[in-house]
């Protein structure tokens, strides 16, 4: 009798750990949400996983964002060479003596 009440103890610890975690509430709307699906998904597990957010992104979305990441360091680039370029420049305009010795290709 003991082992079954030890068992049964053990069982609300747990339970109360779940529900305050909020795994609880978090599976309920899953599956609440997975319930109301009027078309049901052919794969059950998928659509929990991508419901509480196990599965990560999709691939398309990293895809996407490599290449935005990619496109931006080329412009991060271009406009640190044109950075470098307006600088000289401006040297050229404000310090025309200095200018002559160190730029002399852009004069």
């Amino acid at each position: 009798m003991t082992t079954y009440r030890g068992a049964d103890s053990k069982r609300e610890e747990f339970r109360r750990y779940l529900e305050k975690a909020g795994v609880l509430d978090a599976l309920t709307k899953v599956l609440v949400g997975l319930y109301e699906e009027p078309e049901k998904p052919n794969n059950a597990l998928d659509f929990l996983k991508q419901h509480l957010g196990a599965s990560g992104p999709e691939t398309a979305d990293v895809e996407a964002l490599k290449l935005e990441v990619t496109e931006l360091r080329q412009k991060v680039e271009q406009l640190t060479e044109e950075n470098q370029e307006l600088k000289a420049k401006a040297c050229i305009v404000t310090c025309p003596y200095v200018s002559v010795v160190l730029y002399p290709k852009m004069l």
